[in-house]
């Protein structure tokens, strides 16, 4: 049952929201979505107070109590806490995930993370690209083409070994499909074979899933992007130690 449940949410990945199998549904369902379009920023930006308290509630006290925050401004994201363990605590918006994905433009998405600083060295000037461009005015399409080059160009860095994240905030809203949030654990690697992790596979209670949220049908030149995958591993409490609901 709970792995039925995680695979009816969205998953943000640096950081990410999108189930594992959902892809071709979102395609299906693209143009009927009811977010065809970016709405107006303001509906996409937070209360600087109540985004950074989001944020830091990704991950346990312990670690988001001395991370480095950033809160979304109306070009990009910006740090607003200055942390001293090289963690990173945010909160993800909709843009975040396949370019198809009906909820896309979802205003309501609040996705909070927590990324180690393997991730947020290497995972966090994905997520800044995507954001400025996309509130740029740019294209879906611009952005994958700029993406590439940046990435052929080495502009931006590889994976980093150990690369992870926490997911783990009660008021996380992930989706409008079924449940909106749920508390799980990410783990980033640079490999296509999710077996290899045990991922996907009768009774494992690990998920995997393509970075990249590959929509080749839609997108291909998203084929020769590198590979990373996003290991989900689901959590039984919040961040603050509470139980969370039976999945």
């Amino acid at each position: 049952m709970r792995k039925k449940k995680i695979g009816a949410i969205a998953i943000t990945s640096f950081v990410m929201l999108l189930a594992l199998g959902m892809s071709h549904q979102a395609r299906s369902q693209d143009a009927a979505t009811p977010y065809p379009n970016m709405a107006p920023i303001q509906q996409y930006l937070m209360d600087r107070t109540v985004e950074i308290a989001l944020a830091r509630s990704a991950a346990p006290e312990s670690i988001s109590r001395d991370a480095t925050v950033l809160v979304l401004g109306r070009h990009g994201y910006e740090t607003a806490v200055e942390g001293k363990n090289g963690w990173v605590c945010w909160v993800g918006r909709g843009w975040g995930t396949i370019f198809d994905w009906p909820e896309f433009w979802n205003p309501k998405v609040r996705a909070a993370e927590c990324l180690n600083p393997p991730a947020a060295r290497s995972m966090l000037p994905l997520v800044y690209k995507r954001t400025e461009l996309l509130l740029a005015g740019q294209s879906r399409v611009e952005v994958i083409a700029a993406i590439k080059a940046a990435l052929e160009k080495k502009e931006l860095p590889a994976l980093e070994p150990g690369a992870m994240s926490y997911m783990m905030a009660k008021s996380s809203y992930l989706t409008d499909n079924g449940g909106h949030n749920m508390p799980h654990i990410m783990f980033y690697a640079p490999i296509k074979d999710y077996a290899a992790w045990g991922a996907n596979i009768p009774n494992s209670p690990v998920m995997g899933v393509n970075y990249w949220y590959l929509s080749e049908q839609s997108y291909p030149q998203l084929q020769s992007f590198p590979p990373i995958a996003v290991f989900l591993v689901g959590a039984d409490k919040w961040s603050d130690g509470t139980p969370a609901p039976s999945m």
